[in-house]
């Protein structure tokens, strides 16, 4: 079973297509990707669907008829949860305590979230309820919580005091400590926080050591980019360059075994996640890559929480260079050098979608297809993959 292609590849190729010049036919295209004919086809097809140039239903409104229904799920829940309410505190001799019916609910499918925002009930007291037996202690404390988040709900602004305060009013008491005990626990803190002061902190260390660095007999420290297979070790950074419309970023991520760009991402924006599409993308095209090291500079992108949950998500192993030093990833700076003299700087660009078109262009087609490079004994990477790795390990 084949790999399934990143959405942002298909849309870059729909994009070659449609822009490609007089006289080129859609196979070849399709060649010059790597794929089949008739996927290039598809892909057409539904990028013309999604455009309006063709009759059917777009990816929007497949999303929208989703959240409609959801929406109405919720509505429906809500209703039953108001109708049970209604029922139920309409019994006799009925102790103040609507835990057991979100309880009962809850056994009849009804999320516990959903009926605690209806009947403006904290899930903390509820689920400590569920778990351990009710005390006359717990009971009170669940009470006193119950009047606090009502309070805070209410006025935000307000700190733990004045918290207290509408507590007793609503026929609550409680010590001044006791408030601000179920406060600090459950993170009910005035919008308004104080004031920082003292010196700014310095930065933290690096979230990855470096791995790729070597200290030789001398001590100078030196990094090597060599692997024995594909999927090994990764490397990774952003470039940008300016359009009449702005700046364009891209973030791509090359196998050092084969030289060959495993995943890229192309955006306007330079935000975390640039850097974790460009990763998905890459999983995604070459499949089992647990274990593979993941080298980068020190950006903030790559040491954002997104981008480190992608790589524990995916079973890959994080590393970094030394502040402000090129050469700890200068096999990868030598790419975006090659990218800077072939297509960025060979002429002004208008807009956005023109840049994007020609970096991907010359991505997929020559620098993997057509550019031989003497460190893979003038092959191709393409060519140097499928020649050096047997069929059962190719990437896709």
């Amino acid at each position: 079973m084949s790999k399934p292609y990143p959405q942002e590849f298909r849309d870059d190729v729909v994009r070659v297509a449609r822009n490609r010049e007089p006289g080129v036919e859609l196979s070849q295209i399709a060649k010059d990707f790597g794929i089949h004919f008739t996927t290039l086809y598809s892909w057409m097809r539904k990028a013309d669907v999604e455009d309006g140039v063709k009759p059917g239903v777009t990816a929007n409104e497949n999303a929208e008829l989703r959240e409609a229904k959801k929406r109405i799920r919720l509505l429906e829940q809500e209703n039953e949860v108001l109708r049970r309410a209604a029922a139920y505190l309409s019994q006799a001799n009925l102790p103040k305590m609507m835990y057991p019916l979100v309880r009962e609910l809850a056994g009849d499918g009804i999320p516990v979230t959903v009926t605690c925002r209806v009947l403006n009930l904290a899930r903390q007291p509820y689920y400590r309820w569920v778990t351990h037996p009710v005390t006359n202690t717990e009971l009170e404390q669940a009470y006193r919580a119950n009047a606090l988040f009502d309070a805070h709900r209410d006025d935000p602004e307000f700190g733990y005091r004045f918290l207290l305060d509408e507590a007793k009013e609503a026929g609550v008491a409680m010590a001044a400590r006791t408030a601000w005990r179920i406060c600090s626990q459950n993170s009910w803190w005035s919008v308004f926080g104080k004031p920082t002061r003292g010196k700014t902190k310095k930065p933290g260390p690096p979230v990855h050591d470096d791995l790729c660095a070597v200290v030789d007999k001398h001590g100078v420290t030196r990094h090597e980019f060599q692997t024995e297979g594909p999927n090994e070790l990764w490397l990774t950074d952003i470039t940008e360059h300016w359009t009449a419309e702005g700046k364009l970023y891209l973030c791509a991520i090359k196998d050092v075994y084969s030289n060959r760009i495993v995943g890229y991402s192309i955006d306007s924006r330079m935000k975390s996640r640039l850097a974790v599409a460009a990763l998905s993308n890459a999983v995604a095209r070459r499949g089992d890559v647990a274990g593979c090291v993941v080298h980068s500079d020190r950006g903030s992108q790559f040491r954002s929480r997104k981008f480190v949950h992608a790589l524990n998500r995916h079973d890959l192993v994080g590393s970094m260079g030394r502040v402000g030093a090129c050469g700890d990833n200068a096999a990868m700076e030598s790419f975006f050098a090659l990218l800077q003299k072939n297509v960025l700087d060979r002429r002004a660009w208008v807009t956005r979608e023109e840049l994007r078109i020609a970096i991907v262009r010359w991505i997929e087609r020559t620098y993997h297809r057509r550019r031989r490079q003497p460190s893979l004994r003038r092959l191709t990477p393409i060519e140097f993959e499928t020649i050096m790795t047997t069929p059962a390990t190719q990437a896709a």
